[in-house]
């Protein structure tokens, strides 16, 4: 970042708005942190200060409650709409609500996610390569958003250890673990198992919310058709 001194023989100097963008696919590409890019230089300023005095006090407590809290806490400032700076993010006053027809408890419930989660051996467009290394999606991220998605048909009765996911707009590494992260596979099973709801969808599913909207909206309709197929009371929807 700059300051009052000049640079050394070789180096560039860079701006603080430059240090932030480049955790957003630039030279120091972290998913976990591209939100950086959305804050303005005193937020970001101030956040990197708080994240150093919680690493300090972790070093004699050992707690890392506080490091999580201030990343999460940022990331929210990052990610929440500046109504002033509209550009090309959409607000949505209010949405549609369609009232349950059934009680949960009597209810079919299916899951659609933006994961990108699919079953093993059944890779998705867009770029199928079965043995794609998460950073390829994060390299071509401008590829994957060119290209038409695939929507991944999960059965719901599929092992969590048989999932995998791929995806270039979020670091996969908590949902690669855990697929419930995001894709609540396991929990809905739960769910009726103890009798929360009724019971779930045959056929649960994912695709890559890194998409081009508009090749979306040419695919959705078919989708729509195929989700409706499960006959579904409610339909759990999860963006990522």
């Amino acid at each position: 970042m700059t300051n009052d001194q000049p640079p050394a023989d070789g180096q560039v100097a860079e701006s603080v708005a430059e240090f932030l963008a480049s955790f957003s696919y630039g030279s120091r590409t972290d998913l976990n942190f591209k939100f950086l890019k959305s804050l303005d230089d005193e937020a970001a300023k101030e956040f990197i200060r708080q994240l150093f005095d919680a690493v300090g006090t972790a070093y004699d407590t050992g707690q890392l409650d506080a490091i999580v809290e201030s990343a999460v806490a940022a990331q929210i400032a990052g990610y929440t709409p500046n109504p002033d700076k509209r550009g090309k993010t959409i607000l949505h006053d209010d949405g549609p609500f369609h009232r349950p027809t059934k009680p949960l408890n009597e209810s079919r419930v299916g899951l659609l996610t933006t994961s990108g989660h699919f079953v093993n051996g059944d890779v998705p467009r867009p770029l199928v390569a079965s043995s794609m290394p998460q950073d390829e999606p994060i390299d071509r991220i401008g590829d994957f958003i060119g290209s038409e998605s695939t929507l991944s048909e999960i059965p719901s009765g599929t092992a969590t250890d048989n999932l995998r996911v791929r995806h270039g707009g979020y670091d996969i590494t908590s949902a690669a673990i855990d697929p419930n992260v995001c894709f609540p596979i396991d929990v809905l099973r739960t769910m009726e198992s103890d009798g929360t709801i009724g019971s779930r969808a045959p056929t649960f599913f994912s695709f890559p919310g890194a998409t081009a909207q508009g090749k979306l909206r040419k695919v959705a309709p078919s989708w729509v058709d195929r989700i409706r197929d499960e006959h579904v009371d409610v339909l759990l929807l999860v963006p990522v």
